[in-house]
């Protein structure tokens, strides 16, 4: 039986049968090709098979809409190993059977070992075993390339968390007595860093600078915006500039990174004075800080929160003084905190005194420093019934007094 057309042949499924598999045969010999089309046909009427006699024609159909490639290693444009590189360069996600003769099977070993799927020896294959072998090989490529995705993918996820790991701040304090106790966890899934950010930073002349603000959303752009806020503003603070400038400074910083007009930011700044017990606070549109003793916690003793940055290109941020004493720690915390639910059936939030009740009873029970604020979030989760969506940042500093 002779073609006289060198385009491809279809073997066409009777009507009513599902044509789940298709795929390419490249073969030059005529009697070949015939045999395995016949094979197919009495044995897998729902395989599908197009034949092609070159590696250039092959490469015109790949990879197009083919499950498998029936692979001769002996064809006229390409020989042996070259011939299945060529094809999967051209098909890397297609199953690969790479068709041998009698006297070179070894050929068909290191064809496996170069990524096919499988081998098969003209003349000892019949209908039923070259069909399984096309299922096999498919599946097997299927199986092969999920693990391939899911790799990169976890590749991928371990390389982008040491990289928002680099991003956290390591907090910047020489003074003995100085403690820092920082929690983050991001609302996204598989991330590190959210759209949240915080920074500690000791000046030359003993004063302690604190911040902690939040960037509306939750991608990666608002955690890289994050990111940039939080350097302008370190840079702005161990530069020495005026405090009362900082957060209109941070502000022009925002308007010229973020990508729409939409976007703001949430920021409460402090300067406390560790010697003389003053703390002086700009706060721009975020949750007020709590202060903290052994006993209690209360809010920061301020009726109004400003506006955030972003909002209003004019604005300016006044300072306002508050007396802390040297046994009182400064609570700092995003809104995702207080945001979680406050009992089973999500009907309330868990809102600032939710939070504040939580904390003192962790007080009570002797919780301090860093179990004070694990046991916190654990307590805020177990109220809100599970892990919390939103971003969640908790800075608790301490200083010691004269």
């Amino acid at each position: 039986m002779s073609e006289t057309s060198a385009g491809p042949l279809d073997i066409h499924v009777p009507p009513g049968t599902p044509a789940t598999t298709r795929v390419l045969l490249v073969e030059d010999d005529e009697g070949d090709a015939f045999l395995v089309r016949e094979l197919l046909l009495d044995a897998a009427p729902d395989i599908e098979i197009e034949r092609v006699r070159t590696l250039a024609e092959a490469a015109v159909l790949l990879p197009g809409r083919f499950n498998c490639v029936l692979l001769d290693l002996g064809l006229p444009d390409a020989e042996g190993l070259d011939a299945l590189r060529l094809v999967l360069e051209s098909a890397p996600t297609l199953a690969v059977l790479v068709l041998t003769g009698l006297v070179d099977e070894f050929r068909g070993m290191e064809a496996v070992a170069s990524g096919a799927q499988d081998y098969l020896v003209k003349g000892n294959i019949d209908g039923e075993l070259l069909r399984r072998a096309i299922r096999y090989a498919v599946e097997r490529k299927r199986a092969d390339e999920s693990m391939r995705r899911l790799f990169e993918s976890e590749a991928r996820a371990a390389e982008n968390a040491r990289l928002e790991r680099g991003l956290l701040p390591q907090p910047l304090v020489s003074s003995q007595g100085v403690t820092v106790v920082a929690r983050y966890t991001p609302g996204r899934h598989q991330s590190v860093l959210g759209g949240d950010f915080y920074d500690v930073v000791e000046c030359d002349d003993g004063a302690l600078f604190v911040l902690i603000g939040d960037v509306a959303g939750h991608g990666p752009d608002e955690a890289a915006l994050g990111v940039c806020l939080r350097i302008a503003w370190r840079t702005l603070v161990l530069a020495g500039v005026d405090p009362e400038t900082i957060l209109p400074s941070m502000a022009a910083v925002l308007s010229s990174e973020r990508a729409s007009d939409e976007v703001f930011a949430t920021v409460t700044m402090a300067r406390i004075d560790m010697h003389r017990g003053v703390a002086r606070f700009w706060l721009g549109g975020h949750p007020l800080p709590g202060l903290v003793t052994d006993a209690s916690v209360k809010s920061l003793p301020v009726e109004a929160t400003g506006i955030a940055l972003g909002i209003d290109d004019g604005s300016t941020w006044t300072g306002v003084d508050v007396e802390v004493r040297p046994d009182t720690s400064l609570l700092m915390f995003t809104d995702g905190l207080i945001e979680g639910y406050a009992d089973d059936d999500h009907s309330a939030r868990l809102g600032d005194d939710g939070m504040h009740e939580l904390l003192s009873a962790r007080l009570a029970a002797g919780a301090r420093g860093r179990d004070l604020v694990e046991g916190l979030l654990q307590d805020v989760r177990d109220r809100n019934g599970g892990d919390l969506t939103d971003d969640v940042a908790i800075l608790l500093v301490s200083w010691p007094g004269l």
